[in-house]
């Protein structure tokens, strides 16, 4: 029987999300397998992988926004932001420490002070030690060589930032990002809005693509029991939640299932219920995207809606 869906990983401290995807495979014996977007080594928590059809869904799903707590470390900094950055550190080729020297009159009171500056959207630069393209090339690969590079800021969002302690040079911060914000490059920015540096020390994600941890799947758990790691996968209809949706009637599917533009005649009676009223028609009126639903609530694509209304199934999961 097809896999389809999504499996949320709890991911450990120590591989990258391609070495998790690599594992994944092996234990489901699965190989359309991806992720929604990476976690770094040292962190940890949810990583959603797309299974079989969902993986066509992995550019929505990774678009959402993300919740991480974040542990920084003040008085220091790193090339790469965070702590591996210093145990990456040769002494033979004269490459030391830096030792984490804080401030005296660095307290949570000051933390919190700054910390509205990072929220709403603004212009981040990724880590130099990032994937991001360089002149064509990772970002990674020049930092490695010392070659200079120039990486171009994106927009990201910050929708919530809490400084939930603060002890000893070390701060522990909850917040809410959109897609391609690095907690790496917000640590290290905070460090130098201070003037003590910091880098990030710790980090987790505790909800990716809408879901948490407690929808997550410890990852020695799915090599030592994969079939039940297959029960905790998340089936195709429950993704996306917040995007509408059209039932279709059966005409309406057989023209999904080859690409079809839908109208209403390809929509079942149930399709817009208006019981709570009238909220839900307006929402499906206003929507780019619609989830396409058969008469048994399965999800077979994503439409977006054209200029003249009419739905298209730009993919379609069947």
């Amino acid at each position: 029987m097809p896999m389809n869906g999504v499996l949320v990983v709890d991911k450990p401290p120590g591989p990258t999300s391609h070495d998790v995807v690599a594992v994944v495979r092996r234990a489901i014996r699965e190989k359309r397998i991806g992720h929604t977007g990476t976690l770094d080594p040292l962190a940890t928590g949810v990583l959603p992988l797309v299974v079989g059809q969902a993986t066509r869904l992995a550019s929505l799903l990774g678009a959402t926004d993300k919740d991480y707590v974040a542990n920084i470390r003040f008085g220091a900094t790193t090339p790469t932001y965070d702590a591996e950055g210093r145990s990456a550190l040769d002494p033979a080729a004269g490459e030391t420490r830096e030792v984490p020297r804080v401030p005296d009159d660095l307290t949570a009171d000051a933390i919190a002070r700054v910390l509205p500056e990072f929220g709403g959207t603004y212009l981040q630069t990724p880590p130099a030690y990032s994937a991001k393209k360089s002149g064509g090339v990772r970002a990674y690969t020049k930092a490695r060589k010392n070659e200079e590079q120039a990486l171009t800021p994106v927009n990201v969002t910050v929708s919530a930032l809490t400084l939930e302690t603060y002890e000893a040079g070390l701060a522990r911060v909850r917040l809410r990002a959109s897609a391609g914000f690095y907690v790496r490059s917000f640590a290290h920015d905070l460090g130098q809005r201070l003037g003590c540096g910091a880098y990030l020390e710790g980090l987790s994600r505790t909800s990716a693509a809408g879901f948490g941890l407690t929808d997550a799947v410890p990852l020695d758990v799915v090599v030592e029991d994969p079939a039940r790691a297959v029960e905790r996968m998340i089936p195709l209809h429950r993704l996306l939640p917040d995007l509408p949706a059209v039932v279709l009637n059966d005409r309406g599917v057989r023209r999904a299932a080859h690409g079809n533009t839908l109208s209403l005649g390809d929509l079942a009676s149930t399709s817009a219920p208006v019981a709570d009223g009238g909220r839900t028609a307006a929402r499906l009126a206003e929507a780019s995207r619609v989830r396409v639903l058969d008469g048994e609530g399965r999800l077979i694509a994503i439409a977006t809606r054209l200029e003249s209304g009419l739905l298209h199934p730009a993919i379609v999961l069947m």
